[in-house]
């Protein structure tokens, strides 16, 4: 049971992760700026804080507490990361969203989970090692099968995209390279959990004032850039735009969906040990790119396309045996 009770909480995670994304179809008639600024600032300051407070006694003393170069590493990651998530925007008009999605899922994963691998001591003698290895190349193959499948499918619907591919496949890969340094900034923070853990604090909720300390900066990025829209754009009177409810309900929904993710995606990846965010955070993204995608087949977005979808179901299988080699890993 303490095997799968952290992998069974990972899941869970993987659920909300590939269910956030939901809340983009209804930015309308919000302008993205507007949205995105209210989702951020639900997702990365207000939830963490509040759920952080709940259950980590006397939290900011804690964090106060914590080395102050675990304290700015996790901020620093975080911010690389929001520079991530806004060249994963720009990158879609080059090459579309199915290929980039792709490249930005597999080199995030990959990266995520290697880079705190091999910061690890003998890492190369650890029992789990080549079964993390194989199944990090596993979950890579079969993100590239669904990538493919969504480029086989935007051609099927004749779906274009820009012309430069070059400078697009860059953006995206390093969209996904600073994407994984979420889990990076998750790992170097962990200081902050340990001393949570002195005030008091379960061990899995010891995350979630690792969380608040990184998503610091990730906000610093990615309010800052949607402030940034707002003043560039002047669309500051698109917070009042009439019948605009449903987007804001959208995106606080959204939003919790998003820390829904990292909050039990730490809490699992907490009680896995040090190996956590190493077999953790690839099962996470794998089993997430699998939700997305059922939520798109129930959206109708594989409609008409049974060739591309046969690509899809084969990419899903191939990340489904990458999950279950993860999941062995968790077990040496």
């Amino acid at each position: 049971m303490t095997v799968l009770l952290p992998l069974f909480i990972i899941l869970v995670a993987s659920i909300f992760q590939g269910s956030f994304g939901l809340g983009m179809k209804f930015m309308s008639p919000l302008k993205w700026e507007a949205w995105w600024l209210i989702h951020s600032f639900v997702a990365m300051i207000i939830l963490p804080f509040v759920w952080a407070y709940a259950v980590v006694p006397d939290l900011f003393s804690a964090i106060s507490a914590a080395p102050l170069s675990a304290i700015y590493l996790g901020m620093f990651f975080g911010f690389l990361w929001g520079i991530g998530g806004i060249m994963f925007g720009k990158s879609i008009p080059f090459i579309g969203i199915s290929l980039t999605y792709g490249i930005v899922m597999g080199s995030c994963s990959a990266v995520g989970s290697l880079i705190p691998l091999f910061g690890m001591e003998n890492v190369t003698e650890l029992a789990a090692f080549p079964y993390i290895l194989a199944g990090v190349f596993i979950m890579l193959i079969g993100v590239g099968i669904t990538a493919f499948a969504g480029i086989l499918r935007d051609k099927e619907n004749k779906s274009e995209s820009g012309s430069n591919l070059k400078l697009g496949l860059l953006i995206a890969l390093i969209s996904g390279v600073l994407s994984a340094l979420l889990n990076v900034g998750f790992v170097e923070a962990q200081p902050v959990g340990e001393i949570a853990q002195t005030y008091g604090a379960l061990e899995r909720n010891s995350s979630l004032a690792v969380w608040v300390v990184v998503l610091w900066g990730a906000f610093i990025m990615n309010g800052g850039y949607a402030l940034y829209l707002l003043v560039k754009n002047k669309s500051w009177d698109s917070f009042t735009v009439l019948k605009s409810a449903k987007a804001y309900r959208w995106a606080a929904l959204s939003a919790i969906f998003w820390f829904g993710a990292l909050g039990v995606y730490g809490q699992g990846a907490t009680l896995m040990g040090e190996m956590g965010p190493v077999i953790g955070w690839p099962i996470l993204l794998g089993v997430s790119l699998i939700i997305s995608n059922i939520w798109a087949y129930l959206n109708n977005e594989w409609e008409k396309n049974s060739n591309s979808f046969k690509w899809l179901l084969l990419g899903l299988l191939v990340l489904i045996l990458a999950t279950l080699v993860l999941g062995v890993a968790n077990g040496k």
